[in-house]
């Protein structure tokens, strides 16, 4: 069997791993195989083959680790208007307790609401940001 065939093989059976297991990072193990592969039909050495497979496949999940990190994460189910049909609503709210706490009426129920840490409250119109426990943490519009 050519050693082309084997690298072929193992990348395979690392995308299949990679479907039962649901790691992104086993592709990028895989797309080094490929490049060991690559480097078989090239007529390289084994020892060129290996060293392709681990410079393209850790430069790849290195890379991919990076390039995740980078990125901001999904947002808090609790301020996701998907799954919680409050977030994105208005409300009046007529004035605050010295705690930063006010009392709304909401959906035909008495709601508490908070504002964000470090914002100055103020009356009128607010957006629900938010649902921090039962209470409706709120930004004004």
């Amino acid at each position: 069997m050519e050693e082309s065939t084997i690298w072929w093989l193992a990348a395979g059976a690392v995308v299949v791993a990679e479907l039962l297991t649901g790691t992104f990072y086993l592709l990028m193990v895989a797309i080094g195989l490929v490049a060991a592969a690559l480097a078989a039909h090239l007529g390289l050495p084994t020892t060129a083959q290996i060293v392709a497979a681990a410079v393209v496949g850790g430069g790849a999940v290195v890379g991919w680790y990076y390039l995740k990190k980078k990125r901001p994460g999904d947002p808090s189910a609790r301020a996701d208007r998907s799954v919680n049909m409050d977030v994105g609503e208005t409300i009046l709210i007529e004035g605050w307790n010295a705690d930063g706490t006010t009392t709304v009426k909401y959906r035909g129920a008495t709601w508490t609401a908070i504002h964000r840490p470090g914002v100055t409250p103020s009356t009128g119109m607010h957006r629900v940001a938010e649902l921090v426990g039962s209470r409706l943490l709120v930004d004004p519009l």
